[in-house]
């Protein structure tokens, strides 16, 4: 996949039409330094658009493989814009997300836009707490982020902490 092409068709778009946006899943990861295999542009975007967005993504030739209030996937023929995937946010969440988010150098040098580690850290907690067989790779990534220099680790502490997921935030403060 040609991430910064992808971004820049997608995040082109979204940015034409004032849809507020960021990298998140491995994209967002690799904004702050952890570079990882990753094989989709994960995006998290302003679930209020979400009709229209999707509409374009279409009309770009992706197709919709799955939809939901909070998720969509779309996979284009040409590898070139692969996979990209999003999440939707609403309300308070949006709010608190995009308006802390940061411009950091993504793909090709494009600057883009990602989600405090913190919120990132969320997104893993919330991914793992969904799909269980997610818990190996997503504690790896947060482990990453928890070591960032400047984190709220309370914050991220409560994460875990809402999807009952405690024992495995203190599994990751024990193991450093």
């Amino acid at each position: 996949m040609d991430f910064a092409r992808a971004l820049e068709l997608v995040g082109g778009h979204l940015d034409g039409e004032g849809v507020r946006w960021a990298v998140c899943g491995g994209l967002g990861l690799a904004a702050y330094g952890q570079v990882r295999t990753t094989f989709d542009a994960d995006l998290v975007a302003d679930g209020d658009a979400a009709d229209r967005v999707i509409a374009f993504m279409e009309r770009a030739g992706f197709e919709t493989l799955y939809r939901s209030r909070g998720f969509s996937n779309h996979l284009h023929p040409d590898p070139g814009l692969g996979r990209i995937d999003f999440v939707w946010v609403y309300g308070t969440t949006r709010e608190r997300l995009f308006d802390a988010a940061r411009t950091l150098a993504g793909p090709g040098g494009r600057p883009i836009r990602a989600p405090r580690p913190e919120h990132l850290a969320a997104m893993k907690v919330a991914a793992m707490a969904s799909d269980p067989a997610r818990t190996f790779q997503d504690l790896a990534d947060i482990r990453f982020l928890i070591d960032l220099p400047g984190i709220d680790r309370e914050e991220i502490r409560g994460y875990f902490a809402r999807h009952g997921l405690e024992a495995r935030f203190d599994e990751l403060e024990a193991s450093r």
